[in-house]
């Protein structure tokens, strides 16, 4: 199956899970990397990056 950039920028780009809850966060990496964002949901600093499958 053909991977499209777009669909790639669009699932993957900017977007943070939260450890703790599992919410999706759409944000610039480098904020997340300055702990400037929180997790809207539990309020936890500990995001991830989301996995590709």
């Amino acid at each position: 199956m053909a991977k499209f950039a777009e669909a790639e920028a669009r699932n993957f780009h900017n977007i943070f899970v939260c450890r703790k809850c599992k919410s999706k966060i759409r944000t610039p990496n480098i904020k997340v990397l300055d702990g400037k964002i929180k997790c809207r949901k539990c309020n936890s600093k500990a995001l991830r990056t989301v996995r590709k499958k």
